[in-house]
């Protein structure tokens, strides 16, 4: 499975920014889709996911309420919506994939097979 993040950038405090995640080698629609973010030295930290068996959705407290995780599966692509971006939202995120995740291990980067390449956010104060 080969995943391509697109659609990071510069952006103010309190706007919004869409990230896409184009996948492409397997069934999408089988397999557990997520976002991660990543701080400098910090570790990667979970920001959403689909899982993989009834396609529910989980998110991380910090993003809750702010942050939407879609996908289109015709377009093996997944999305994530940012709105009322802060400036602590700022870091690279990547998308991952993986067909056997079960859902109380989609918090955990070490637990996920494919990733992307990432892709910067930055939000200005």
């Amino acid at each position: 499975v080969q995943l391509q993040a697109s659609g990071g950038g510069l952006v103010q405090a309190g706007d919004s920014l869409r990230l896409s995640c184009a996948t492409s080698g397997r069934t999408f629609s089988n397999y557990a889709v997520g976002w991660f973010r990543q701080f400098p030295g910090k570790e990667r930290e979970f920001v959403a996911a689909f899982s993989r068996n009834h396609g529910s959705t989980y998110y991380a407290d910090s993003v809750k309420g702010r942050f939407t995780i879609s996908r289109n599966n015709a377009k093996n692509t997944v999305y994530l919506q940012m709105n009322s971006l802060k400036p602590e939202d700022t870091a690279i995120y990547y998308c991952a994939a993986d067909s056997r995740i079960i859902t109380s291990s989609l918090y955990r980067a070490v637990n996920w097979d494919y990733w992307g390449q990432g892709t910067l956010v930055t939000v200005s104060s």
